[in-house]
């Protein structure tokens, strides 16, 4: 069984869809692999090359790929997950930095106001990489490259994780048109709660 997700390796994507295999007892039986995008993705999940692919349901490309249903590309599974922590790291030897490396949805978790310049890079895990290879000077990337790279990386500010909603495609159609949700989902004892 094979599973896609997006890429680069140490992505958020593939953080999640490792927890998501882990969930389900697959870590040890199912491949993960990587694309670079999810046009690519579901384009391997239609010929057969894949069978399922994971995507956060706020990624940009997230509504063309649920569209995808028209010619055979079916949701079968959502899930929620918080992500992997988040930081903005600066690198010891980036003395005042004006600019601020970050992909574009992970924006509003800051206040840019303390930034005069905004550089957009496409994920999370290229801001992290750029800042460690010195690239950037300071951006928004994964709090856990600091922990690994104290040496070059320090933690100017501590965001945390968010959690996402996600998506799992395959190409066997599991809704038969009547809503399919978990009534003693966590919501559902909320609910019943009053909450």
């Amino acid at each position: 069984m094979k599973f896609l997700t997006l890429g680069p390796a140490g992505s958020n994507h593939e953080f999640v869809a490792r927890r998501y295999l882990d969930f389900h007892g697959l870590r040890d039986t199912a491949i993960l692999d990587l694309v670079p995008d999810f046009e690519r993705g579901a384009g391997a999940v239609l010929r057969g090359e894949a069978d399922f692919m994971i995507q956060c349901a706020v990624h940009p490309a997230a509504a063309s790929t649920v569209a995808k249903c028209f010619v055979g590309l079916h949701l079968i599974d959502t899930f929620i997950s918080p992500s992997q922590d988040l930081a903005i790291l600066q690198r010891h030897d980036a003395a005042q930095p004006t600019s601020l490396a970050v992909m574009r949805p992970t924006l509003p978790y800051i206040d840019r106001r303390q930034w005069p310049q905004i550089e957009f890079v496409e994920t999370v895990a290229e801001v992290t990489q750029g800042v460690l290879d010195g690239k950037y000077a300071v951006g928004l990337g994964y709090a856990s490259a600091a922990e690994k790279h104290p040496e070059r990386l320090y933690v100017k500010q501590f965001i945390g994780t968010v959690d996402d909603a996600w998506m799992v495609y395959g190409r066997t159609r599991v809704s038969t048109g009547e809503l399919s949700a978990w009534r003693d989902s966590p919501a559902a004892l909320l609910y019943r709660r009053g909450a």
